[in-house]
């Protein structure tokens, strides 16, 4: 990687899953788009979807489509109700699964919530060029995983390595400034 690497603002979009929540009461959506506005990337869409694996499904394959998103944030269905199904709605769509964002979001969430990351389903992965993190609902995992990986993760800048290089080009400046 070159020294001199430019910061690079990706496009975004942000998933909330849930049965209960409306774009007044949506804090961990809100907190989300944000974070990643004010870290310098840019919104693309922001939804509310309900529990619902083929709902999901539509909207993050129609992302992973899309030549406009880099990256999907989702929060919310990745508890263990019955209702839960972020991870086997979505899981499916990936071509390659990130297992350390799993892992290293339960390490980071024990530091503050103790046994109790045990019950995190989060995960993430790679479809179509397109980076899907999965968070639980509550604001502050999103805060966790915002400020102890995503930040990082999605800022072009971070050394030794990025997400940023294994994106697709969204057709914007991102793509010409890549070279």
């Amino acid at each position: 990687m070159p020294a001199n690497v430019e910061f690079q603002p990706l496009n975004i979009a942000v998933l909330t899953v849930s049965d209960s929540r409306d774009e007044e009461s949506d804090t961990s959506g809100r907190f989300l788009v944000t974070a990643a506005q004010r870290s310098g990337h840019n919104l693309v869409e922001k939804r509310i979807v309900k529990d619902d694996k083929y709902a999901l499904r539509a909207v993050v394959s129609g992302w992973i489509d899309s030549p406009n998103v880099q990256v999907v944030l989702c929060t919310g269905g990745t508890g263990f109700t019955q209702r839960d199904m972020t991870p086997e709605a979505l899981s499916v769509l990936f071509d390659k699964n990130i297992e350390g964002f799993g892992e290293l979001f339960r390490a980071i969430s024990y530091q503050e919530i103790g046994t109790s990351a045990v019950q995190s389903r989060a995960l993430a992965g790679m479809a179509n060029k397109t980076a899907i993190f999965c968070l639980p609902g509550s604001t502050g995992a999103c805060k966790t995983a915002w400020t102890g990986i995503l930040q990082q993760q999605l800022d072009s800048t971070h050394k030794p390595c990025n997400f940023v290089m294994h994106l697709k080009s969204s057709g914007t400046d991102f793509c010409q400034s890549r070279g």
